[in-house]
């Protein structure tokens, strides 16, 4: 099950215990900030790509959109989802439960700006009814996130 895949991953900083199983549906960012009684844009999205012979997790704000000119530029390719049928297969965790942890190896891990003006987030936990609020530097270590990127529209006034 994918959520035990999360927890074993988070066990390695002993932040398993901070997984929150909620008993209801957290699979968007709607009905995931209902559930915790937060505004979306703490809720930590986590999107699936492809790119070529590669699989890329982005983890953004709840209101941010991605903006294909800036994803081309840092990545130097159209943005690209990933089909629902493929993401259990590639990521490891199905829809409503992608999350940045306990993923397939050679999964590569980005967290977006539109997250640093939050002290903490909630990322999904491997399942559409779990989740774990993190602050910024413990979501960048679990994530083991390889840099910060800046490929998001719509958190900040441009």
């Amino acid at each position: 099950m994918s959520v035990i895949k999360a927890i074993e991953h988070l066990k390695k900083w002993g932040l398993d215990q901070n997984l929150v199983e909620t008993g209801t549906s957290t699979a968007t960012v709607e009905l995931a900030a209902e559930t915790l009684g937060c505004i979306p844009a703490r809720i930590a999205k986590t999107l699936s790509f492809k790119l070529t012979d590669r699989i890329l997790l982005i983890v953004t704000a709840g209101d941010a959109k991605v903006n294909n000119g800036k994803y081309k530029a840092e990545f130097g390719a159209k943005a690209k989802m990933l089909a629902f049928e493929e993401v259990e297969d590639k990521i490891g965790h199905a829809v409503g439960g992608v999350c940045p942890f306990g993923v397939n190896e050679g999964v590569e891990v980005y967290l977006d700006e539109s997250l640093k003006r939050f002290e903490t987030v909630f990322p999904a936990c491997g399942s559409e009814s779990s989740m774990i609020e993190l602050s910024i530097p413990q979501l960048e270590i679990c994530s083991e996130f390889l840099k910060w990127v800046d490929i998001c529209k719509g958190w900040y006034e441009e």
